[in-house]
């Protein structure tokens, strides 16, 4: 109990959410498989968008870093340090080690280019010789998770920015000839209210997966979450205490699935059925198939299975697939009635 009251600010515990299945299935698959490519997340305002990613991040384990490394580097995976890491690895200097929680960073909609990249002191760098950076948010979100609210009112520019720096898992700052790359390697999630705008397709594409999240409109349930709500309030670690034996759970189902994700298989009548519904959708390029069996093993291995089957793949598929039959930016994106169909269609036989 002692340990809980130390934190500089509670947060609400994730196993406590009521409902918004959908949301919370595509966050956790996110945290077992970073390489699924992100969530953007739709919804209505006031429907706790925000309160399950901080809850999602608060839950997850903690991982080991580099001390004073602004880059978050792992101490032993190449593709997660940055370069004076590998340049100290290299000359055998014996590097000192900390465990941190999750980074979750917030990207403001006022951020400029600079904020989101960092910047290279260019004076600096003329008149010592030196390669002197101030990291951004993408240097602190490494290892971590970077949440993007009205992600649907950033600048494009910007979108473009973070999904590429996603999918590479790197950063380049170029700056008069001088150029500084750091690991970037972060769950992107972006959220927003469909009434304010959609993204254009294009950038929409390249997020792995679409959750979709409505008001509750049964008012017994919307009674629970209300009380459940100011219970916190009221008392925010008597909550926390209330499920700390669901959270570490949960906690541990993740850490188990992480591990046991690299050995988990999917069958090939099941890859060839996946890009048959993406074909049938008329799903541009292969970003959609490669999502969707990334997603159906994370889910498998969430399961404690060692094989994908055909529910695995019901399960998630429309949350891979939703948000890629938009071909004209005024279409509003499918609901997954489409989707279902075809799906049903197709994995029925």
């Amino acid at each position: 109990m002692n340990k809980i009251k130390n934190q500089t600010r509670p947060v609400f515990p994730f196993t406590a959410i009521i409902g918004q299945e959908e949301m919370k299935l595509a966050l956790v698959l996110n945290m077992i498989d970073p390489k699924i490519g992100g969530v953007m997340i739709m919804g209505d305002r006031g429907t706790g968008k925000s309160t399950t990613i901080r809850a999602i991040a608060d839950l997850l384990p903690e991982i080991e870093i580099v001390s004073d490394d602004v880059f978050n580097s792992h101490p032993y995976d190449y593709d997660l340090m940055s370069d004076l890491v590998k340049q100290q690895i290299e000359s055998k200097v014996n590097l000192k080690t900390q465990l941190i929680k999750v980074p979750m960073v917030d990207l403001p909609l006022g951020a400029t280019e600079d904020r989101l990249c960092g910047t290279i002191d260019i004076e600096k760098a003329l008149n010592e010789g030196v390669k002197s950076f101030e990291p951004g948010l993408l240097a602190k979100a490494n290892r971590g998770i970077l949440y993007v609210d009205e992600v649907n009112l950033l600048d494009d520019h910007l979108v473009d920015i973070l999904l590429d720096s996603a999918a590479s898992g790197w950063n380049t700052v170029e700056r008069e000839g001088i150029s500084i790359r750091h690991p970037a390697r972060f769950v992107l999630v972006g959220s927003g209210n469909p009434e304010e705008g959609e993204l254009r397709p294009q950038l929409l594409d390249r997020f792995g997966m679409h959750a979709e999240i409505r008001t509750v409109k049964d008012p017994l349930l919307r009674v629970q979450i209300v009380e459940q709500r100011a219970k916190f309030d009221h008392d925010p670690y008597s909550c926390i205490d209330e499920f700390c034996d669901q959270q570490n759970e949960l906690k541990e189902s993740i850490i188990i699935a992480q591990k046991k994700l690299v050995s988990v298989i999917i069958d090939y009548d099941l890859k060839v059925k996946i890009s048959q519904i993406c074909g049938v959708l008329n799903v541009d390029g292969l970003r959609g198939d490669i999502v969707t069996n990334r997603a159906a093993k994370a889910f498998a291995a969430y399961q404690n299975k060692d094989e994908v089957e055909i529910d695995d793949i019901k399960k998630v598929i429309t949350l891979c697939l939703r948000h890629r039959l938009r071909k004209d930016p005024l279409d509003t994106i499918d609901s997954g009635t489409k989707v279902n169909k075809i799906v049903h269609e197709i994995l029925s036989e």
